[in-house]
């Protein structure tokens, strides 16, 4: 059975949960418009709201690491990171030393964001494409202050548009109205994540931090690029999905559309291949989950049925608490 997730057809709408508050719809129109600017600002406020008075201190909450960069060699002491061992000057001295490490004090964090064609789908109260752009502004309102910097590379598979990392709230708000009025892929493109997350390796950039963005529905190519940003930047991956995109309702004789080539097929949805297409999500998911992990990123999952910003909340706090718990 082919890989899950990649069709739309004639599913019926559900009702989120009473406490699920999706995102607004971004309306993918000019990069001016009121409607557009209004749905930003309610984002923020939503984020803002939520995550104040929860979340504190400096982007090394939401993903710890070390955010800095390597500076001189002292002589090791008891206590301190063997994984810092500097080895060239102990192999010269014969004497132990560590590199210390000098505060980085601004982040730069690039927004890696899959805007293919599987996107443009939902059934429950927006579009994956519109947590998306939630995901993005969740994280870009975490990490924008204190001079830090923030990019983007937004990839529909025709076309991957490049936002320079800067600073500042004028640039996040250009940046977050280009991600929200990305155009939809053209019919029979298909997305590409692996070349996006490639793209982001040149230029070479300083030490930072890096957030994939997608559904991961499709083959698992993008092993090797996401292993080599995950070696030198601070790596998040955030898994947008649908209900439909683990199992199928019964629904009976329905018409479904691959989002990216446009074919369609007929399908009789009965228990058995309701059963088989449940297997097979749960499968992928998994495959993608250990791929990830493998690559030394941890992986949040956000839902079109669920509270996003909550689950949102939860990670960072999650994260946090073992930081903390690892300097004690």
């Amino acid at each position: 059975m082919s890989i899950p997730g990649r069709v739309t057809g004639k599913v019926p709408k559900e009702a989120a949960g009473p406490h699920v508050i999706p995102p607004p719809s971004m309306l993918r129109g000019d990069i001016n418009d009121p409607k557009l600017t209004a749905a930003l600002k309610t984002l923020e406020l939503t984020v803002r709201r939520k995550l104040d008075g929860v979340l504190h201190g400096d982007h090394l909450g939401l993903i710890p690491g070390p955010g800095s960069e390597p500076g001189e060699s002292r002589i090791y002491q008891p206590g301190d990171d063997v994984r810092r061992m500097d080895w060239s000057v102990t192999a010269r001295t014969t004497t132990p030393h560590v590199r210390q490490m000098i505060a980085d004090r601004e982040l730069e964090t690039w927004l890696v964001i899959d805007m293919s064609a599987s996107l443009d789908f939902g059934t429950v109260g927006c579009e994956k494409r519109d947590l998306a752009v939630a995901a993005a502004a969740a994280i870009s309102f975490l990490n924008s202050g204190g001079g830090n910097r923030l990019g983007a590379l937004i990839s529909n598979g025709a076309n991957t548009t490049r936002v320079p990392a800067r600073s500042g709230r004028q640039h996040l708000q250009t940046m977050l109205r280009t991600i929200a009025t990305t155009p939809k892929a053209p019919v029979g493109v298909r997305g590409d994540l692996a070349v996006a997350i490639d793209a982001l390796r040149r230029p070479e950039r300083r030490r930072g931090m890096a957030v994939i963005i997608s559904d991961f529905l499709g083959p698992i190519n993008w092993m090797r690029p996401l292993r080599a940003i995950a070696a030198r930047h601070e790596m998040l991956c955030i898994e947008v999905l649908d209900p439909r995109d683990v199992e199928l309702p019964a629904i009976g004789d329905v018409v479904l559309q691959d989002a990216e080539t446009g074919v369609t097929r007929e399908f009789t949805i009965d228990a058995q291949l309701r059963d088989d297409f449940a297997k097979a999500a749960a499968a992928h998911r998994a495959d993608v989950a250990r791929t990830i992990r493998g690559c030394g990123a941890p992986v949040l999952t956000l839902r079109t049925d669920r509270d996003w910003i909550g689950d949102i909340v939860r990670f960072v706090a999650s994260r946090r608490r073992g930081a903390l718990d690892g300097r004690r």
